[in-house]
């Protein structure tokens, strides 16, 4: 769908890894969603990975929020005891983009059936900036990167910076 009111936006993105045992030489979601913003030509000026611990991904939060407008941040979502990336973030959302976790729940459960309830996929506003937050799962970011950010940052920005 076409969105005339679509501004002219540089978007340029950073990617949060949220894990206890990810390396960069074996994070392959992070890597995944570097290629699929690469392929698209949206420059990843950050990357990171960081611990389950909400002062370490609220941290990496602060650095991405000066190097980027599109912050993704995969792991950590889901509903295990060190589960806290949605705990970390959501309080910093100014406004809450609802649709995006019901979406990824909806497409999700196409490919793992009903388990896609347990996904606490969350998005937001902050200071003109998108957020994401997704599991960690390399088909997960797949999926949420292809098929329901890049598709609609750009609108998803023009109307986050009015």
């Amino acid at each position: 769908m076409s969105h005339p009111h679509v501004l002219s936006i540089e978007i340029t993105a950073a990617i949060i890894t949220v894990s206890s045992t990810r390396t960069k030489e074996n994070d392959t979601s992070g890597k995944a969603i570097e290629e699929i913003l690469k392929e698209k030509n949206i420059p990843v000026t950050y990357y990171t990975i960081v611990p389950d611990r909400i002062e370490k991904i609220r941290d990496a939060w602060f650095m991405a929020m000066k190097k980027a407008n599109c912050i993704i941040f995969n792991g950590g979502t889901g509903l295990t005891h060190d589960d806290c990336t949605i705990e970390a973030i959501s309080p910093l959302l100014e406004k809450r983009i609802d649709g995006f976790g019901e979406l990824f729940r909806m497409k999700s459960i196409q490919q793992i059936g009903i388990t896609s309830m347990l996904s606490r996929a969350v998005a937001g506003i902050s200071n003109g900036k998108a957020i994401f937050c997704i599991p960690g799962s390399t088909p997960a970011v797949t999926l949420a990167t292809t098929e329901l950010i890049v598709p609609e940052i750009a609108h998803l920005l023009s109307h986050a910076t009015r």
